[in-house]
């Protein structure tokens, strides 16, 4: 049994989301009972991710997307499924943490560090929340998309409209496609994204850039998860992710 103090002030601890401007609240969003005993993880705040903590008995919900954001409704106006959200939460006393931008950027359970870590890419520098990384030597794009298939378990949705192997990857999680202008300005051979519009197909043709579409979803389960395995490691309580799939 941890306080729910300890457990916050750790994590902001290793995330420092006070360096992060963001358009959402980072940290703790919804009150819930003081001691913690265990903690549910899951990607994206939702009734059913609720429920489900619920049904495990869990004190305390963290996520990578949270309840309140800079564009959603009003927080005054609890009404539809945010009333049906928090309404959740409180009637089982179960605290919500949020952290966003932080922990797309964190350098070592982020999204972005832990799928270069898994795909084996040296981190070479960080690009605005993602990362540069480079492969110990060439491998064949083909190959390299079929790599991401299996750690991220999804279907991505490839252009191999560079080089036919992949050597230098610039990887920036969630909705980044905007962001590939930044893999052509770092010289990178390949943009691993989380998203993609239709506008950018011929531009990142036009650059000679090979894309990969991971997911908005599936390119950021890797670092709640990596956060609930050092919350279990430094409090000695039970973590457990909760997948909640999502195909985009």
């Amino acid at each position: 049994m941890v306080h729910r103090i300890e457990i916050i002030d750790f994590i902001n601890q290793l995330l420092t989301p006070e360096n992060f401007v963001d358009y959402c609240v980072n940290g703790l969003q919804v009150e819930g009972r003081s001691e913690v005993r265990k903690i549910a993880l899951g990607v994206s705040a939702s009734a059913r991710l609720f429920q489900q903590a619920v049904q495990i008995k869990a004190d305390m919900v963290i996520v990578h997307h949270g309840l309140f954001w800079q564009n959603s409704p009003h927080p005054m106006h609890l009404t539809g499924i945010l009333y049906n959200r928090l309404r959740l939460l409180m009637q089982h006393e179960m605290n919500l943490l949020g952290y966003h931008l932080p922990l797309d950027a964190h350098p070592e359970v982020g999204n972005n560090a832990q799928i270069c870590k898994r795909l084996n890419l040296q981190m070479i520098e960080p690009v605005d929340i993602g990362f540069l990384g480079q492969l110990a030597g060439a491998t064949p794009f083909p190959e390299f998309v079929n790599q991401v298939e299996k750690l991220l378990q999804t279907s991505p949705f490839a252009l191999n409209y560079g080089s036919k192997n992949v050597k230098k990857v610039l990887v920036i999680s969630g909705g980044s496609s905007y962001e590939y202008l930044k893999a052509v300005e770092k010289a990178a051979d390949t943009f691993l994204a989380g998203d993609i519009r239709e506008n950018f197909v011929r531009e990142i043709e036009e650059n000679q850039l090979n894309f990969i579409n991971a997911g908005h979803y599936n390119t950021e389960k890797l670092g709640i998860q990596a956060l609930g395995e050092k919350l279990a490691a430094q409090f000695s309580i039970p973590c457990e992710f909760i997948d909640i799939p999502n195909p985009v």
